[in-house]
């Protein structure tokens, strides 16, 4: 796949990699990276690929969407299953048409899974026991998402602290996988890396801790000022589709079903983003290659890039 992005008298392109948690500034990085090497981007945020769903998973605004060309942004809808080896698939074809006409390309997303698989690809995914799935699926709905929580904290921890616990999906998905063959699919995520026809530079966004869970709380905020509340409730009818089992929508779901106030659902979708923030960059932390930098460093980012450039 990709052969054409090379040939053998040229340098190999450069995809550059930005990761980071949640609400550090990823997307005005990204743009400004677009405008200065005149490329385009690839969203690797597994929330953003979803039409209906805007507010709740700050996708950058009509403004920012005009300065660079973005890719997997609203490019499907929440009844439609787009996993992460459909990703990896649709995004190494993108990224052979980006780099057609240009040196280097952008991808940035805080969904390790996602990431991962453009970058390193993955394993191919053992065959489950449906009847599994289908157990685990009846145990969520009668028991709910706490018990499938705890089983598989327990049979594959790695993997729960990972990816976002409070997807039921990527929850039974981890345990289907142990509970029919025996092993921990974090074991399988990244086991062999695939090689790839680019040169990849990594760049990871973090800041001090109290900086980045204020700077959470406020986009909670401007979250709900922005309507979010309203964009739930236009999403009441499709509530059971994974897409949807995300925070910041599922505490205003319980909310509109009475199970707390919305001062408190507030609140949990701070403190759950908090927790997801922490999550990621727990995930992130573990690759070597990343290189870190504070989110006001953007000409240090840039300097940084063209050498990794010029060295390759």
């Amino acid at each position: 796949m990709m052969a054409s992005v090379k040939s053998s008298s040229e340098k190999k392109k450069t995809m550059i990699s930005i990761v980071g948690p949640t609400a550090i500034g990823k997307t005005a990085l990204a743009i400004q990276l677009a405008q200065h090497f005149g490329t385009e981007i690839i969203s690797a945020d597994s929330r953003q690929f979803f039409k209906e769903m805007a507010i709740g998973t700050a996708k950058p605004s009509t403004a920012e969407l005009a300065t660079a060309k973005h890719h997997f942004i609203d490019s499907h809808t929440i009844t439609e299953l787009f996993s992460t080896g459909d990703f990896e698939i649709e995004g190494l074809k993108k990224l052979e048409e980006v780099f057609q006409n240009h040196d280097q390309s952008i991808m940035v997303g805080g969904s390790g899974l996602y990431v991962n698989a453009l970058i390193n690809g993955l394993d191919e995914m053992p065959d489950v026991d449906l009847s599994i799935r289908e157990k685990l699926n009846k145990q969520l709905e009668d028991e709910g998402l706490a018990v499938i929580q705890n089983q598989l904290a327990e049979l594959d921890p790695e993997y729960f602290e990972r990816v976002d616990q409070q997807n039921p999906q990527r929850m039974i998905r981890g345990l289907e996988v142990f509970l029919s063959t025996g092993q921990k699919l974090s074991s399988m995520l990244s086991a062999t890396k695939k090689d790839r026809p680019f040169n990849i530079i990594k760049i990871g966004l973090n800041t001090d801790r109290a900086v980045l869970y204020n700077r959470i709380n406020s986009r909670v905020d401007q979250m709900m000022a922005d309507g979010l509340l309203d964009e739930v409730k236009s999403l009441l009818p499709f509530r059971k589709y994974n897409a949807l089992n995300t925070v910041g929508y599922s505490e205003l779901f319980d909310y509109l079903d009475g199970k707390h106030s919305l001062e408190d659902a507030i609140a949990a979708i701070k403190q759950n983003t908090r927790r997801f923030a922490k999550r990621q960059l727990t995930w992130f932390r573990r690759d070597e290659e990343i290189n870190w930098f504070e989110p006001d460093q953007s000409t240090e980012i840039i300097d940084f890039i063209e050498r990794k450039i010029t060295e390759k």
